[in-house]
């Protein structure tokens, strides 16, 4: 068969080759080791943890390798796009702190000398390596309804053979000159297929940056190339995207990893170098005493959006990501605390290889301890960016008291060993509300948490005297003394070893003194430490809760 003659009646329009391609995207001015990387979403949906996670990875290890990471849009599967889903995608990037060197910018921009970097727009491209094959017999049409593929896969079923089309099954690989000219003359829809050479009974070395060396049988199916329509499928794009792109590494989830022979064979056919492949392993979780995949359906952590309703600070799900990819995360986060987690190197030969699992009582320590390390000015910052799309009521009364709710952040937070009250915003309201007035008396005209053995009378008498010694201007241990003092003067032991001995010498213990002027304050019996609290709300404030009528 005259091949070429074949090609130009397929694709009469494509007069590019390969090599004008190749010479067009040059390989890059990059130094020996210089990852390139790519972050390939398909813009069907919004984005979920597990995207996040591979572009992670791929983000950090091209650029501690002084290399690039760039964005591409996926966006064959026409049917499916979601509108809005390539700005998400780039949004959540650069929420994460993901930060690419080229690529897509948003629906209808970009960056980069590589483009275009959304396929849809990369067509004559595809085109003309699939002409290339077919000049060359490597390819050719195939005018296969979709129920006799049905047809023929169920036969295969029955006799319990390798499904797909290959083989004796591949009806029209052979098929002359003549009967495809006489199929085009009917005006049969055809795809274009690749006439793969491969031999299932041979194996394939499949070398994983992460799995390690795996043997797999040769690929023998006749994959397609081009569909009816004429957009390329994943196979194909890919392939030719990533090795015009100059991609040396491509980190995907392991879902891709049985495709790994076909995309060896397809690198190989179009005479490509095979970029390095690293799988990864699937986020799993406990589910009762066994480990299951994350599910869209079941659990919300899976959704980016998840996160930031709740109120996590991103960089503490991202750092808690890098702790998933490499497990010493923590070990160097001890030894590094005030350095970025950008300067971690990740390796990809230390993953775990069984699947990441991902545990939420671990991030929600790691938040904690991220959040008691930032300043109070970042807290406020952060916090109110956060209130301004979940709290307006709180972010309003943060905005008009911005002063007073620093010092509320900061206190017990310049300590050696900081208070770690606040795994998310979510969580913050509950801890700082009762030093704003109208929080305060809403609270207090609900009811108050005076300790139930301490008698109203006794209430009283405590706040009365108390009023008479307090001075804002002690220091902490001054303080503490006046009340001990007090205590004891109003028949309080001073501490629980003395009460002990003879409780019924005593109304209760110091604590109790020291409780029953935190609920007057703040209605609560616990808080942040109390001299601190007092401090920052300020002589005036605290005269006048403590004056209250509580009865």
């Amino acid at each position: 068969m005259d091949y070429t003659k074949l090609a130009d009646l397929l694709l009469p329009s494509i007069d590019k080759t390969p090599e004008y391609y190749s010479n067009l995207y040059p390989e890059r001015n990059l130094k020996q080791g210089a990852m390139v990387t790519r972050y390939a979403p398909s813009p069907t949906g919004f984005q979920h943890l597990g995207g996040v996670f591979a572009a992670l990875i791929s983000e950090r290890v091209a650029h501690q390798s002084e290399g690039i990471f760039y964005f591409r849009v996926e966006d064959t599967d026409k049917k499916r796009e979601v509108v809005g889903a390539i700005e998400d995608s780039i949004t959540t990037l650069r929420d994460f702190g993901i930060f690419f060197d080229e690529g897509m910018v948003d629906s209808n921009s970009e960056k980069g000398a590589y483009g275009p970097y959304k396929q849809s727009d990369r067509m004559e491209i595809y085109h003309a390596f699939v002409k290339d094959l077919i000049k060359k017999g490597l390819a050719y049409p195939c005018f296969c309804t979709e129920e006799e593929l049905n047809a023929t896969r169920e036969i295969q079923q029955e006799q319990k053979i390798n499904t797909g089309y290959h083989g004796k099954w591949a009806i029209h690989r052979n098929a002359t000159f003549d009967e495809i000219t006489d199929n085009l003359a009917k005006g049969k829809p055809f795809v274009i297929r690749l006439k793969s050479p491969g031999d299932p009974n041979k194996r394939v070395i499949c070398n994983d940056l992460i799995k390690g060396d795996i043997s797999m049988p040769e690929n023998d199916q006749d994959i397609v190339l081009l569909k009816t329509n004429g957009l390329p499928t994943y196979h194909l794009a890919h392939a030719v995207d990533d090795h015009l792109m100059r991609t040396t590494h491509v980190i995907r989830g392991e879902e891709w990893f049985s495709s790994l022979p076909i995309h060896l064979q397809l690198f190989e056919m179009l005479g490509f170098t095979a970029p390095k492949y690293a799988h990864i392993p699937t986020i799993m979780k406990m589910d009762g005493t066994s480990k299951r995949k994350l599910s869209k359906r079941k659990d919300p952590e899976i959704r980016v959006d998840y996160y930031k309703t709740e109120g996590y600070p991103l960089i503490s799900v991202t750092e808690y990501l890098v702790n998933l990819v490499n497990s010493n995360f923590q070990e160097w986060r001890s030894a590094n605390v005030d350095e970025p987690c950008t300067n971690f190197n990740i390796i990809l030969e230390n993953m775990s290889k069984s699947g990441a699992l991902f545990d939420i009582l671990k991030l929600n320590d790691m938040s904690k301890d991220i959040i008691a390390a930032m300043s109070a000015g970042t807290v406020y910052d952060l916090y109110l960016a956060w209130a301004k799309e979940n709290d307006t009521a709180t972010s309003d009364i943060l905005t008009k008291h911005e002063d007073y709710a620093k010092q509320i952040f900061n206190i017990e937070r310049e300590n050696e060993k900081p208070r770690k009250d606040f795994v998310k915003w979510l969580d913050v309201k509950e801890h700082i509300e009762y030093f704003f007035d109208d929080f305060y008396k809403n609270s207090i005209s609900a009811g108050t948490n005076f300790p139930e053995q301490i008698t109203m009378e006794d209430v009283k008498i405590i706040l009365r005297d108390y009023i008479a010694i307090y001075n804002h201007c002690d220091d902490a241990d001054t303080w503490f003394s006046r009340v001990k003092e007090l205590s004891e003067k109003l028949g309080y032991a001073k501490n629980g070893r003395v009460y002990k001995k003879n409780p019924e010498l005593y109304k209760g213990l110091i604590s109790d003194v020291a409780t029953v002027i935190r609920v007057a304050l703040t209605n609560r019996t616990q808080t942040q430490d109390l001299y601190e609290v007092m401090q920052v709300m300020g002589e005036k404030r605290v005269i006048e809760r403590l004056s209250q009528d509580f009865l």
